[in-house]
């Protein structure tokens, strides 16, 4: 990807707003621009950076790999803008806004109670909002903020860091275990049918 011109802050804000809710009509409405006037943003950088961004697909629009190697980056200047607009204004003491994380059922009803009330109370201008899913949500499309995963993430965009391990056990009805006995390894749930 070779750019024919730098790109400006307008394209890359309207960048960062398609990338994270996969709509021009969702990124418009977040800006509060037309519909027309995101596409036009992003036409614009893509003839600027002469590469393609996104793709269709049934679930909205695909970032491409040249979006997805863009996105850490307009990300941390969106990030520097809203710093800037906080420090302006007088707010840069204070910690505010929504944090959106996702976790397995079992970690969100179990694990993160205790975890997320300390943090309120020692953070009380943030909400978190808790999306309790087993499946893994894509942080790249926004569908959140931090993911608390079993698996480590495939996407290099990610920062991802190690914050415990957790004891898994098995449990069986004795019905269960009169008709197939007791596993004494993985490889023994494999064979019982």
């Amino acid at each position: 990807m070779t750019a024919r011109r730098p790109p400006n802050w307008d394209e890359l804000r309207t960048f960062v707003e398609v990338a994270r809710d996969g709509s021009l009509s969702g990124a418009a409405r977040r800006l509060g621009l037309s519909q027309p006037t995101v596409g036009r943003h992003i036409d614009a950088l893509e003839a600027a950076l002469g590469s393609a961004l996104f793709a269709r697909s049934p679930r909205g629009l695909a970032p491409t790999p040249a979006a997805l190697a863009l996105a850490p980056h307009a990300e941390a200047m969106a990030a520097a803008a809203a710093a800037l607009a906080r420090t302006a204004s007088g707010e840069a003491a204070a910690d505010r806004g929504v944090v959106r994380v996702t976790a397995s059922q079992v970690v969100g009803c179990e694990v993160l109670p205790p975890i997320l009330a300390a943090f309120h109370a020692e953070h009380p201008g943030i909400a978190i909002e808790l999306a309790l899913t087993n499946r893994n949500e894509d942080l790249a499309r926004r569908d959140a903020d931090i993911a608390v995963r079993m698996v480590r993430p495939t996407q290099s965009a990610l920062i991802a860091r190690r914050i415990g391990a957790s004891r898994i056990r098995l449990y069986a009805h004795r019905d269960y275990l009169a008709r197939f006995g007791e596993p004494r390894s993985l490889a023994d749930l494999k064979t019982i049918a």
